[in-house]
């Protein structure tokens, strides 16, 4: 009892401390990644928060595998390296002692990944599929910003302001170039704002300004100079469909319309909390360290062999759409192989744990 307390407390804390550090560099790649879209109009500047918590939510099971794989190869390495493992075996105890309690600490973490493939995620991408679509919807004028050229949707305006003013109501130093029948425009005001009038019509109105037309090539502009400007805003219809992928559908109706795209999907959610139970277990005999040798060739064949069996839950996925194999060999086939790998290994660790203790 001793024993298992001290040894959940380690996994507890190896646990909490690689979480950190893994959940840190993913926060950090992703924000640098959303940034970039932001900083190249891709993405509007209050919603990369936004599509970061959305980020952070699809990694969170590979996360938490991930953690919970090397939790457990700290914990036993660092009995092997500390000969605590030699007490162990002289005690009579064989390595599969370690399955009980290291089970018992794995469970509420795969239970949490089941919850989040199977529940949480697809929600949470559909209400990211919904949040992108609300941004699209919004008109030319919302999603500009100070300091930045922003294209029209349809490519054929430029907007550029200054500055805000009177707390954003107002802009500064207004640039706007437009493409109408082959026409080049280019229209400068000192500022400019947003009216909506009583029937709703919408115009942006720009106040000091000069409007240059003509053709690119030819000498023949036309300027005009104005007072106010007013250019009506099309209107825009928010129309919210929910045609998600099979990634963001609820798990129940993926199985009530069995398609081969939905089985597929169904294989993947499934495939993590499985894995984890597996790598888990298998970390056991893979933490196998000789004190008066290196320890760099263990850890670099544990995490070939975590990438290795999540690219084959992919490459499976894959299949399993494709309908190169049948559903049940996608759930189960990647699965089973690593479960024999795993025995395999044990019995190798056992094996020889005995013969020595034999000779």
């Amino acid at each position: 009892m001793l024993f298992r307390r001290a040894l959940l407390r380690e996994l507890i804390f190896n646990y909490l401390g690689v979480f950190l550090v893994l959940v840190t560099i993913t926060l950090t790649t992703l924000f640098i990644r959303l940034l970039g879209e932001a900083a190249r109009g891709e993405l509007a500047v209050e919603a990369v928060l936004a599509f970061l918590g959305f980020g952070v939510f699809s990694f969170l099971p590979l996360l938490l595998s991930l953690t919970l794989f090397i939790s457990i190869i700290m914990a036993v390495s660092r009995a092997y390296r500390e000969s605590e493992m030699v007490v162990w075996f002289s005690a009579g105890l064989s390595l599969t002692a370690w399955v009980r309690p290291i089970l018992t600490f794995a469970l509420p973490v795969v239970l949490a990944i089941g919850v989040l493939n199977l529940a949480v995620i697809p929600w949470a991408l559909s209400k990211k599929d919904e949040f992108r679509q609300l941004l699209n919807s919004r008109d030319e004028l919302s999603v500009i910003a100070p300091g930045m050229f922003t294209e029209s949707k349809q490519a054929d305006k430029v907007y550029f302001i200054e500055g805000l003013a009177n707390n954003g109501a107002r802009v500064k130093n207004v640039f706007m170039q437009s493409v109408e029948n082959n026409t080049l425009g280019i229209t400068v005001a000192q500022a400019g704002e947003h009216h909506e009038l009583p029937d709703g019509e919408r115009y942006l109105v720009l106040e000091n300004g000069r409007r240059y037309e003509g053709v690119p090539g030819q000498a023949d502009y036309k300027l005009a100079e104005f007072g106010r400007y007013w250019m009506r805003l099309e209107p825009q219809t928010v129309a919210l469909h929910r045609d998600y992928g099979a990634n963001a559908l609820p798990t129940l109706t993926l199985l009530q319309n069995p398609t081969a795209v939905n089985l597929a999907e169904f294989v993947w959610r499934c495939g993590f909390p499985i894995s984890a139970v597996i790598l888990a277990l298998l970390a056991i005999p893979l933490s196998f360290v000789n004190p008066r040798a290196g320890r760099s060739f263990s850890l670099i064949l544990s995490l070939l062999i975590f990438v290795i069996y999540n690219n084959m839950l992919g490459i499976i996925e894959a299949w399993v759409a494709q309908q190169r194999i049948s559903f049940i060999a996608g759930l189960l086939g990647a699965h089973l192989i690593m479960a024999t790998v795993m025995a395999l290994m044990f019995y190798q660790r056992v094996t020889v744990r005995k013969l020595r203790w034999w000779k």
